[in-house]
């Protein structure tokens, strides 16, 4: 049922992206996927996964901060493709353009805060619309949001984070209402911490992981396998009624 489809999906050469290209390219799946800086890395995951898997593999330099570029990325993505089916939107940024985002509600700046949401609200508003028109053509298809569950409680540091994550939870409840008669379904994957590099860039990081295998039942820090099974199971015909949902994926870390 997933073989020569096509998935599309933003950040794809490290942590959760990475596992969802390997995800969705080991199950037959033909993946697009965008990097911000380093080609060579992106060029290597192709190749990887066009040998291990026989799927095609292609990538795209895409700055996620100028989401208005996605209409000329999806274009670049059709001369490659016949077709889109699944489309991920999982980019972030840290380091320093989130100055002035990451910090203690008295220090946040706008411009920060605003260079969160261009990354995560407008990025998948942008991301998900160009896919939508392709999508239609094929009768449907899945379009997923990287969230976090920084929107639901306290993690220190992160309110510029967990607020923009709540917002972006909020335009998959709308696009999922107005896409749906496209056959199209759109859900967001909420993760509690995951070893990322995003997470290493946290100043509080070995602490961030000692604390989430303490609250977690299961007694370990979240790896980002675990999302990419998520969004890769939601965007399965196994998920066909599911829409306009946010599945937590959180080792039962959020509500102990």
């Amino acid at each position: 049922m997933m073989q020569g489809k096509t998935l599309v999906i933003s950040g794809g050469t490290k942590g959760i992206g990475k596992a969802c290209v390997y995800k969705f390219a080991q199950n037959g799946v033909n993946v697009a996927f965008t990097y911000n800086s380093n080609e060579q890395v992106a060029k290597d995951i192709c190749d990887d996964i066009e040998a291990k898997f026989g799927v095609k593999c292609r990538c795209y330099p895409f700055n996620i901060l100028e989401p208005e570029k996605y209409k000329e990325l999806f274009l670049e993505i059709d001369k490659d493709f016949d077709r889109i089916d699944f489309f991920i939107s999982n980019a972030m940024i840290y380091g320093r353009a989130v100055v002035g985002g990451y910090g203690k509600f008295m220090r946040l700046k706008p411009k920060g805060l605003n260079n969160i949401y261009t990354a995560t609200v407008n990025a998948f508003v942008c991301g998900a619309q160009e896919a939508a028109k392709r999508m239609e053509k094929v009768g449907g298809g899945s379009i997923v949001s990287l969230s976090s569950t920084g929107n639901l409680v306290y993690i220190e540091n992160y309110s510029g984070h967990g607020t923009n994550k709540a917002a972006v939870e909020a335009m998959v409840r709308y696009g999922a209402t107005e896409l749906g008669s496209m056959g199209i379904r759109v859900n967001a994957v909420s993760g509690g911490p995951i070893d990322t590099d995003a997470l290493k860039a946290f100043t509080n990081y070995e602490e961030v992981k000692e604390k989430t295998a303490e609250l977690s039942p299961l007694g370990r820090i979240g790896q980002p396998e675990d999302l990419a099974n998520s969004c890769y199971f939601l965007c399965t015909p196994d998920a066909s009624w599911i829409t306009g949902h946010t599945l937590i994926v959180d080792g039962g870390t959020t509500f102990k």
